[in-house]
């Protein structure tokens, strides 16, 4: 049977971009461990560390779908080393604002400048949208982006805090606005494969934003509820780790469910299923929710790493459906900024996760935080129902609108 993933790369090019792209996302989740890491050791405050942190996620997750808004108008090589120059002067100045041990508030000033960072994971699955669009290769595309984002997701916080700790804190920041630069120049060089900007007419017309069209909403809180899982498993594991008394094993936890969903999605990218997608998105949702419940009944470490093992097998496909569905619902010139909702819901829903497992941790047990990631699976299934019910009532739709 011939590789699916070897075929992806046969036109020129195509290698390249990849390879660019993974290093351009890598400072996404460089940035907010390398922000708490940072203010943490530097001011000795983890309440200040996380609300710079946060006030760094939601700004991205607001201005990244613009940014990718001015991309699909105006194209990825004049957008993304401005954003990117922007993100990395933010980097930069929260550096030097613990190097010169400034004020409080120019931390805040420099999270709102890093914010602007573009999704880069957006940028190269519209690549790979124009080059197969239509053709089953897309799933496959769509299927090795997302293993590439779990894989900087596995990669990035500990090459932060590694640099952090072992040399200075500002470094992991710094390492990130050097990847930022490096990876955006890789990117934008590679004019080939870029995608066409829409003709003078057409991106002339008030389109829009990609938040309005149809099914958009529903699919972005779906990729914010799957997000809530993600950031309460971080978080959870942590603590119930620690609670057993073996807190090193929360890494092996936490790489169960990344090696879950990096199974999974490379072996959905092979498959070639009979299925409509809004159906597949309600098993992929259903099987989310189901996935859930083991966390509530752990009560070893194995026991865990198994129940987030099961959990994490169903995230890639759900995403990865998710991702096939916005394609089909936003016009082809808009497709960019509809990739990127979705990757700013998730972010947003992480951060959510995490934020209120902590506190239902600190009030109650370890294990019991785990009822955000059950609450997260329920709003998983109410917004893909939501998703398939606008799907009967109206046709999916061909991009090329």
């Amino acid at each position: 049977m011939p590789n699916p993933y070897a075929h992806l790369f046969v036109p020129t090019g195509t290698l390249g971009f990849t390879l660019a792209g993974l290093l351009a996302r890598l400072p996404l989740p460089m940035t907010g461990i390398g922000i708490i890491t940072l203010v943490a050791q530097w001011r000795g405050s983890y309440a200040l560390a996380g609300a710079v942190s946060a006030c760094f996620v939601l700004t991205y997750a607001l201005l990244s779908p613009q940014v990718s808004r001015l991309v699909d108008r105006l194209g990825q090589r004049r957008v993304l080393p401005r954003a990117s120059l922007l993100s990395v002067l933010g980097l930069l100045l929260m550096a030097a604002c613990a190097w010169w041990r400034s004020a409080d508030w120019l931390l805040f000033v420099a999270a709102l400048l890093a914010g602007c960072m573009p999704s880069m994971s957006a940028m190269v699955r519209a690549r790979w949208t124009h080059l197969y669009r239509g053709q089953p290769q897309l799933q496959t595309a769509y299927s090795l982006e997302t293993v590439l984002d779990e894989a900087s997701f596995i990669a990035g916080p500990p090459l932060a805090v590694g640099l952090s700790v072992a040399l200075w804190p500002q470094t992991g920041l710094l390492a990130a606005a050097a990847l930022l630069l490096l990876g955006t120049l890789a990117l934008t060089l590679q004019t080939g494969s870029e995608p066409p900007v829409a003709p003078a007419e057409t991106s002339s017309r008030r389109d829009l934003p990609a938040w309005r069209c149809d099914g958009v909403p529903q699919l972005t809180l779906l990729m914010a509820a799957m997000g809530m899982i993600v950031g309460t498993v971080d978080i959870v594991s942590v603590a119930f780790a620690s609670e057993q008394g073996q807190p090193a094993a929360a890494s092996l936890v936490l790489s169960a469910y990344a090696v879950g969903s990096c199974v999974s999605g490379l072996l959905f990218g092979t498959l070639r299923w009979r299925m409509s997608l809004p159906r597949q998105l309600l098993v992929g949702a259903l099987a989310t929710t189901l996935s859930t419940l083991p966390l509530l009944l752990v009560g070893n470490i194995a026991q865990l790493a198994a129940a987030v093992l099961m959990a994490g097998v169903f995230f890639a496909p759900t995403m990865i459906v998710a991702m096939a569905l916005v394609e089909r619902s936003v016009p082809e010139r808009q497709l960019t900024e509809g990739l990127t909702w979705l990757l700013a819901g998730l972010n947003v829903g992480v951060a959510i996760g995490a934020a209120g497992a902590g506190q239902w941790v600190d009030a109650t047990t370890a294990r019991s935080g785990f009822m955000i990631a059950v609450i997260g699976g329920l709003l998983v299934l109410l917004a893909a129902l939501a998703v398939a019910s606008r799907r009967q009532a109206r046709p999916v739709q061909s991009s090329a609108q």
